[in-house]
């Protein structure tokens, strides 16, 4: 091995970030956020919304529904949850 594959230290990808809006927060320390994305249509190119949601981990329960979120994906918690709440952007 060379010094400088000893040296060079190993990075982890950056993590995948989302903004969304919290549809529900009645569940034990996890909440689901809707996330919009804008695609083209397939056939005819015209830009349409796209909403995915997601269950995220929210071990303090600082969201509400209606808040404006970011999460960010960490390794599976459970069978649905795959993100977690990073803060809070709107009340």
């Amino acid at each position: 091995m060379s010094q400088e594959a000893v040296t060079q230290e190993t990075k982890r990808p950056l993590r995948k970030e989302r903004v969304g809006v919290v549809v529900s927060d009645k569940m034990d320390s996890t909440i689901v956020v809707a996330v919009v994305r804008r695609v083209p249509h397939p056939k005819f190119r015209k830009i349409i919304k796209r909403t995915t949601k997601l269950c995220a981990h929210d071990g303090k329960g600082e969201a509400k529904t209606g808040d404006k979120v970011r999460i960010a994906e960490i390794k599976p918690m459970s069978k649905t949850k795959r993100w977690r709440l990073i803060e809070v952007l709107a009340h």
